[in-house]
């Protein structure tokens, strides 16, 4: 990666594209391609559909919000000192925070003079003859470009309710990743929540000390380990400090982008004693990848990964007092780990106030909402407001979200109408130069993002800068490469538990989408050496051209 000093950019020559690189989205991803991108001295331009930077934390910043991985490791790897002039709070930043550390990032690298803000972009359409990208924004503006990235983020496009009757309730409602800006006051309202995933385990607990009345409606249960969230102390922030530099190196070689000591033995093999210890441990951690690290089989093998889950269960069934609401909140339908786990701060033990109720829709289901309220074969339940945490359409969404034209007058859309297909989750043949951070078939929502996120990045500068180097104007994944790397990448699901269980990993949460795994299960460390060969290799798997002259 080349850390001299940024070269300015050239003006355009003619005939040549406005810009040399547009990047969609201005959260982590889009502001380290800008970054990157800068110092190759290359004409940049971001554009930000939401009002501010930040991306996932400008958006999603519900009561609650926080990371699930830990500071240290969800953060900036590229500036040491960055990691030095910056200190983080807690074990577990909170949205605010993060957002803190994303505005700090963009003043103190002067980004925001090339961050178009307010501007969702639309539609892009490929030029096979100049080798650009012709993209229309929402505001009626277009601009060509030789390259673009999609940092538009795995989790952004989010997911309506597709309960019937929304429209008509006559009382508030919310979104998780939509929460407005100046707040909700909820206080001794009575309020429902819709969901029962990642963010409405953290929001949860904070609105049982607000609301008069809380009622939560599952329709699947989750797993939740405890965070063990504290402050962190100013010994423990110099300790890291000092740390940093080889904590970096050994993150960049790690599978997931955390530094976790891997597993070496079955949970089958294991005696009992044994097996409890480690679980104890791995729930004790404060971990999210606790309790999946202990075996090597909890995710390949369903008798093994059966006795960690019912570990996590016996914990509800201690925290929850009413045996009732214990059994309805403890998983028994899909292997432990298939959806992501959650990070628990209180989330069970706000079951046991007297004011908090679930509802399981599994026994009782939801029939429609009312003006007054959520009805379900049991009755109506009368509330003043309504959250809806449905989530996302991960992975694919947000690229879908645009309309991609690329050769032919083939659209991404029609392309991947029967599930993604790329190249190292990286390029989608038939659509050169149009790059993706975080996007499907790859590790991105298994590993650490902000970790991912860096690694995609780089490897997509060092492949415009080889390009430009080469006097090269146009990459685009190769349908042999194509074809091999998703066998590959479902081979490598099929070897899990993953793909056997309905949820927003295989777009089951999505009526109508394509039912497949959407990432890459084997590893960060493994998808990043296929990367790094690739490039080796003069870009194997790739085909790579330069425009006929004009």
């Amino acid at each position: 990666m080349d850390t001299a000093a940024p070269r300015p950019p050239a003006r355009p020559a003619p005939g040549e594209p406005e810009l040399d690189a547009a990047v969609v989205g201005a959260g982590f991803a889009g502001l380290y391609q800008l970054y990157l991108l800068r110092r190759l001295g290359l004409r940049t331009r971001v554009f930000e559909a939401c009002d501010d930077i930040g991306g996932t934390w400008y958006r999603n910043r519900y009561p609650g919000a926080r990371c699930d991985i830990e500071s240290a490791a969800y953060s900036y790897s590229f500036s040491p000192e960055l990691d030095q002039e910056w200190e983080w709070s807690e074990r577990y930043a909170a949205q605010p925070e993060i957002l803190r550390y994303l505005h700090h990032v963009a003043d103190r690298f002067d980004l925001r003079r090339d961050i178009t803000l307010g501007t969702r972009v639309d539609r892009a359409v490929y030029d096979a003859a100049r080798h650009t990208w012709r993209l229309t924004t929402a505001t009626g503006e277009t601009v060509t470009a030789r390259f673009v990235v999609l940092a538009t983020g795995c989790m952004s496009a989010v997911k309506a309710p597709d309960v019937p009757g929304a429209d008509t309730f006559a009382g508030r409602t919310l979104h998780t990743a939509d929460w407005p800006h100046e707040g909700a006051d909820l206080a001794g309202r009575r309020v429902a929540v819709i969901g029962t995933g990642c963010s409405a385990v953290q929001l949860i607990p904070v609105l049982a000390e607000q609301a008069a009345s809380l009622t939560v409606f599952q329709r699947t249960p989750v797993y939740a380990l405890p965070a063990r969230n504290r402050p962190l102390t100013a010994a423990e922030t110099a300790e890291l400090k000092a740390r940093y530099p080889a904590y970096r190196a050994a993150q960049r070689r790690s599978r997931g982008g955390t530094l976790v000591e891997p597993p070496t033995g079955s949970a089958l093999k294991a005696d009992e004693a044994e097996r409890t210890a480690a679980y104890e441990a791995g729930w004790n951690s404060g971990l999210l990848s606790g309790l999946l690290r202990t075996y090597t089989d909890i995710l390949t093998d369903r008798e093994a990964n059966e006795t960690a889950a019912e570990h996590v269960r016996a914990k509800i069934r201690a925290i929850v007092a009413d045996p009732a609401t214990a059994e309805a909140l403890s998983p028994r339908t899909y292997p432990f780990g298939t959806k992501r786990p959650c990070l628990d701060s209180g989330y069970y033990a706000a079951y046991n106030r007297p004011h908090v109720r679930l509802v399981d829709l599994a026994g009782t289901p939801l029939t429609r909402i009312t003006p007054a309220g959520i009805r379900t074969t049991e009755g109506e339940h009368t509330v003043d407001a309504i959250v809806f945490a449905t989530g996302f359409d991960a992975l694919t969404g947000s690229q879908l979200a645009v309309d991609i034209v690329g050769k032919g007058g083939l659209t991404l859309r029609e392309k991947w109408a029967d599930g993604p297909r790329n190249h190292l989750g990286l390029l989608s043949a038939g659509f050169p130069n149009l790059f993706t951070v975080l996007g499907p078939l790859s590790p991105s929502v298994l590993s650490n993002a902000v970790f991912s996120i860096e690694q995609h990045v780089e490897w997509i500068t060092d492949c415009i800068a080889h390009l430009r180097g080469a006097g090269l104007t146009e990459i685009d994944a190769t349908p042999e490469a194509e074809d091999r790397w998703c066998t590959h990448a479902a081979e490598t699901a099929a070897a899990t538990l993953y793909p056997d269980t309905a949820s927003w990993y295989t777009g089951a949460n999505v009526p109508g989408k394509p039912r497949v795994f959407l990432a890459y299960a084997g590893g960060a460390d493994r998808y990043r050496e296929a990367c790094e060969a690739a490039a080796r290799d003069g870009y194997r798997g790739f085909a790579l051209s330069a425009a006929a002259p004009r």
